[in-house]
């Protein structure tokens, strides 16, 4: 029993020196536009969107770096506060219904009879430092008749920012731009689609 006690309190000192020693990552989160005066148009459609795909990474909660070429790193001091895939979701239903143009807006899973879906493929949300510091986002997106499986249209949407790579802070503000600028382009290619 003694023997026991011992080996429990080894293994509760290594953990806490584990837990002590470990660096805290700052997390951050994404927003949507909740302004659309310049946007006009509207749909009676009922959209599902789905979790966008992504190369593996992508599709985490590190923050993505491209030094320069195809090497690519991650900010080691931050992180997203899901996988990015899972955040865009939600920014992208957010700027959909935040616009108050479109029906309803639901996930997979919510049990609502759909009209179409919203199929999105993250092409890049990196921050890319080679002749210049830009903030890039690139969404190839796919509206998909939920009734006959056929897809009515199709678009790539990228948009860059100016960006600064001296702290996260700065960095993920730029992302934030940059997904702005294309969360309004899929809101409006969407409301004329539709």
């Amino acid at each position: 029993m003694r023997h026991l006690a011992i080996v429990s309190l080894c293994l509760l000192t290594a953990s806490c020196a584990a837990v002590v020693g470990k660096k805290e990552l700052a997390t951050y989160d994404l927003s949507a536009p909740t302004s659309f005066a310049e946007i006009s148009g509207q749909t009676n459609a009922q959209l599902l969107v789905s979790i966008p795909t992504a190369l593996k990474s992508l599709d985490s909660e590190m923050i993505v770096v491209r030094p320069g070429g195809a090497e690519i790193t991650y900010f080691g001091d931050g992180q997203w506060n899901d996988k990015l895939p899972v955040l865009l979701q939600d920014k992208i239903i957010r700027t959909l219904e935040n616009s108050n143009r479109v029906r309803s807006v639901v996930k997979p899973g919510d049990g609502v009879v759909v009209d179409y879906k919203i199929a999105t493929t993250i092409r890049a949300f990196e921050l890319v430092n080679d002749k210049g510091s830009i903030a890039r986002v690139s969404l190839s997106v796919k509206i998909i008749n939920d009734r006959t499986g056929r897809v009515r249209a199709s678009r790539l949407f990228t948009a860059t920012a100016p960006a600064s790579l001296a702290n996260t802070k700065k960095a993920v503000a730029s992302l934030d731009v940059a997904l702005d600028s294309v969360l309004r382009q899929l809101l409006v290619w969407v409301l004329k689609t539709i």
